[in-house]
């Protein structure tokens, strides 16, 4: 196995038990979770929650290694998230319990929409970063 397979392996194994730790964190079951490591390292949660201003959307939590997580409309997924907020933290990987809290503050209507984080896509370390949730 290369360097380049090892990191990708590691990511993945990393990328799995965060996704799996914010979905507890969120009160989400594992089967409504996925994620995908392609040019783009992603994650998908389906949220049982809705907002009490839109009680008709389903709702959503994606997470990029480039943006971050984010609280958005479900879609058909050819079609681009409708985000209802974007966590404005500086971290790409916070804790479980503070996206769990961004997710609450989201669909209480206590969290304004925030501008689209943009974080540099590095994928050691986010590999590293993640290796504690593996």
């Amino acid at each position: 196995m290369d360097d380049g397979t090892d990191r990708t392996a590691a990511l993945s194994r990393g990328l799995a038990g965060y996704v799996r730790a914010v979905a507890d964190a969120v009160g989400v079951p594992t089967e409504a979770t996925s994620f995908e490591i392609s040019d783009t390292a992603t994650a998908y949660l389906g949220l049982t929650r809705r907002r009490s201003e839109r009680p008709g959307d389903d709702l959503m939590l994606i997470w990029s290694e480039r943006q971050g997580w984010a609280v958005a409309v479900e879609t058909m997924p050819e079609e681009e998230p409708m985000v209802v907020a974007y966590f404005a933290g500086l971290d790409v990987v916070p804790a479980p319990a503070v996206v769990a809290r961004f997710v609450t503050d989201v669909v209480a209507g206590r969290r304004p929409g925030s501008p689209r984080p943009v974080f540099p896509s590095e994928r050691h370390e986010l590999a590293r970063r993640l290796a504690d949730y593996t």
